[in-house]
């Protein structure tokens, strides 16, 4: 008689959300279908885009006859490494000039978020620190909750952040849990186009955060998804961070290129540190090389050399630019196209907040049951949320998603 299996008692996991959506979406044969639900650019035709730098610079590669396929250092392709973290601190950055900052390559904005993990729960302000709060933003990206449950974190906590009434930034309520919040607690904050919400705090509303940060000792985790591709502006995007810095915090960053290069499966992504003095970054750097050494040995150098490539040469620098400002600016026109749409339409409730969010994403405040009406009945997908990717919104069905969301708001409570 054949054993029972040895895994009998392992139950069957729940999908990840936003990959469901897009299967079912899939599998719906609806002609008027439209995934709202996918966290990736879209062209207006609803095609995934290689961006035409990224085309140029891996035909360059492609003829470089001095590389090949030997091992990386295991922190990563140093080009990569100094360039990314110089767009995230900006050319002129203290810490830079200073020589206390590292980085770490990363398998996307994921693993950057893991590896900074991984070290905090062993080495932040002493040792084995899993009982430290990390506190996430209500509401945040779910991989947060989870990239820090799985690295031991005990205690991972909410800080308000959304208010719905207003459908904008709780700015009250955030500075009251940070005072709240015990010294040393660290806060994982979105450097730009917050995920879900798509609401940042303005400059003036960021100083009122650090100066609370740094009274209260909080650790700043930034998480930097979509520099670039939020306002058009690098600089403008990764503000926040550099005011951190020169506010003397010791910080770390992650950096995803998913979006603002297109390189969504070559997962390259970085973490920065930035640390009081050289000697301490060293120290942190040697740990973290322990840590990547047994979660992926060495890093991938396909997309790190498309970066690096770009970010150093002048001219391929400037058309990358040109090629995210075309991605900013084609999610700002569909914004104000859909807000424009819903007023034309007198759709009940204000529609302003969808102009005034940036990034990818849109907190719509659609409630669950407008959002299942309209997946069922109109084959409209997006995250029970009310969370849209705008780059789901097309010239083609930007009417059809304008009426099918003011029959939601009109007919479901």
């Amino acid at each position: 008689m054949a054993a029972a299996s040895l895994f009998r008692d392992v139950p069957q996991a729940q999908p990840v959300l936003v990959f469901k959506l897009t299967a079912d979406f899939r599998e719906d044969t609806d002609p008027r279908k439209v995934n709202l639900g996918v966290g990736a650019y879209r062209t207006d035709d609803c095609q995934p885009w290689v961006l035409p730098v990224v085309k140029k610079v891996e035909q360059r590669i492609a003829g470089d006859n001095t590389l090949n396929h030997e091992y990386l250092p295991i922190l990563g392709l140093p080009e990569f490494r100094a360039n990314a973290s110089r767009i995230a601190l900006g050319d002129d950055s203290p810490a830079i000039k200073e020589k206390r900052i590292g980085s770490v390559q990363c398998l996307g904005g994921t693993g950057a978020l893991r590896i900074g993990a991984e070290f905090l729960s062993r080495w932040y302000n002493g040792t084995n620190n899993t009982a430290t709060p990390v506190y996430v933003s209500s509401p945040t990206w779910e991989n947060h909750n989870g990239v820090f449950t799985a690295a031991g974190f005990k205690d991972i906590r909410t800080y308000r952040y959304w208010d719905a009434a207003k459908r904008g930034l709780n700015l009250e309520g955030l500075l009251q849990d940070m005072e709240n919040a015990p010294e040393f607690s660290i806060f994982i904050l979105h450097a730009c186009a917050h995920n879900p919400t798509g609401t940042d705090p303005t400059p003036d509303q960021w100083k009122q955060i650090a100066d609370v940060m740094k009274r209260r000792f909080l650790f700043p985790f930034f998480d930097s998804a979509y520099q670039g591709f939020a306002s058009g502006n690098l600089d403008k995007d990764a503000w926040a961070v550099r005011y951190f810095v020169s506010e003397g915090f010791e910080i770390f960053c992650s950096q995803s290129f998913s979006k603002n290069f297109g390189l969504y499966n070559e997962r390259v992504g970085n973490l920065t540190v930035v640390g009081k003095d050289g000697d301490n970054v060293l120290r942190v750097l040697s740990q973290m090389e322990k840590i990547v050494r047994v979660t992926w040995s060495n890093p991938p150098s396909q997309g790190a050399h498309i970066v690096a490539t770009t970010l150093t040469n002048p001219e391929l620098f400037a058309e990358w630019k040109g090629n995210v400002k075309t991605m900013a600016d084609r999610i700002l026109k569909m914004r104000s196209e859909l807000r424009a749409r819903l007023e034309a339409l007198r759709t009940p409730g204000t529609w302003n907040h969808i102009t005034e969010q940036i990034g990818m994403f849109s907190f719509t405040g659609l409630n669950p049951n407008q959002v299942e009406y309209l997946i069922k009945e109109k084959h409209i997908y997006l995250l029970p949320s009310g969370r849209i990717n705008m780059c789901g919104l097309t010239t083609k069905n930007l009417d059809y998603v304008a009426t099918s969301i003011h029959e939601a708001v009109t007919k479901v409570q």
